[in-house]
């Protein structure tokens, strides 16, 4: 089943926008999430889209390197922030 969600969206940086969305794969999302609403599944997964694109271009920005450190100075590192 189809369905069309309109999205009603308040402010400056808000509009109105109308798709239309797979009705059981929006029902999964809002159950595997917990969320109250459709909006809220919708805007949860889009924040996980944009957070694991951002974090795949640091990482391809940040590059590799090496580093002279043990194994045990690397978690001594870790744990002492």
């Amino acid at each position: 089943m189809i369905a069309i969600l309109k999205i009603w969206l308040l402010g400056a940086a808000m509009k109105k926008t109308t798709v239309v969305i797979d009705e059981d794969l929006l029902e999964e999302a809002v159950a595997a999430i917990g969320a109250q609403t459709k909006k809220e599944a919708i805007e949860a997964g889009l924040k996980s889209l944009i957070d694991r694109h951002n974090r795949e271009a640091f990482r391809r920005e940040l590059g590799t390197f090496d580093m002279d450190l043990t194994m045990d100075e690397l978690e001594q590192l870790r744990n002492a922030g």
